[in-house]
């Protein structure tokens, strides 16, 4: 404040540089309510969490995993490529499952989907090299959920799996990516987010390609997913990735399919209209 009061120097006023402006127990008294709400804030994702008991699948441990209780949050309308959103925390975060001991990450949805050949290579590739993972946390920021997705996208190449398993672990990757721009947005307008898109796009990227090949070569369902609703995703990823073209196809076998829902078909409009920009 040593600029408030410098034109009362000439009334004889001196040394008011360490002036507050506002009387402390006011100060105190904000900063208490400021505290109060950003704990509050908090407490929403901690009281949505729950450690989970696990067994790995490859070194057979028992270990606990932070864990979304069911109907703790509440969704909210879906992005166009269909990442789920919810109110006041991103369960997204928790999804990749990594055991502390030898490991072993993967997706829930793919967590015990490993055979005996596949153990074999996370212990030697992986389980070898591990050096553990940090499980104080009570909560995972969008960093430490990004390392554990990575960790398990890693495990999955090791191990041979599937494209379209690959795909869709880039695909939450990508997700992430773009809930942390939109957190630091939220925190600071003028953040820049550049190298978050730009990791976005790349997921996005590599995720559209696993499942173009996962079309063709898979059996139906895929990552739970029917062959209306990957033609759907293709389209928006190929749009996302300024495959116009590619985007106006899938779009157009979306929607000259029999007995679509009609939420699919709304969707697919949307994005046929978005390609006409």
């Amino acid at each position: 404040m040593s600029d408030m009061f410098s034109d009362l120097a000439s009334l004889g006023f001196k040394n008011l540089d360490n002036l507050d402006i506002l009387e402390e127990e006011e100060k105190k008294s904000r900063d208490k309510k400021s505290a109060v709400k950003k704990e509050e804030e908090h407490d929403y994702e901690a009281e949505a969490l729950f450690d989970k008991t696990m067994n790995c699948p490859c070194c057979y441990k028992d270990f606990t995993s932070r864990t979304v209780r069911t109907g703790k949050v509440k969704a909210a309308e879906p992005d166009l490529d269909l990442r789920p959103r919810y109110e006041k925390m991103d369960p997204l975060k928790y999804d990749a499952i990594v055991c502390p001991e030898c490991g072993y990450a993967s997706l829930s949805r793919f967590y015990g989907n490993i055979t005996d050949g596949q153990k074999k290579l996370i212990r030697e590739q992986i389980s070898q090299s591990f050096k553990g993972i940090d499980t104080s946390q009570d909560r995972y920021s969008y960093d430490d959920a990004i390392m554990r997705h990575k960790l398990a996208l890693l495990n999955t190449i090791v191990k041979k799996g599937k494209n379209s398993e690959r795909a869709f672990t880039c695909l939450k990757i990508a997700w992430l990516y773009r809930g942390k721009a939109e957190s630091e947005l939220l925190a600071n307008k003028d953040a820049d987010v550049t190298e978050l898109q730009k990791e976005e796009m790349s997921n996005l990227n590599f995720a559209y390609e696993g499942f173009c090949d996962s079309f063709s070569k898979e059996a139906f369902p895929i990552c739970g997913m029917d062959q209306t609703t990957l033609m759907y995703l293709l389209a928006d990823l190929a749009r996302r990735l300024g495959e116009k073209d590619a985007a106006s196809r899938w779009i157009s076998n979306v929607i000259t399919t029999r007995g679509i829902s009609n939420r699919i078909k709304d969707k697919a409009l949307h994005i046929k209209e978005l390609l006409k920009d």
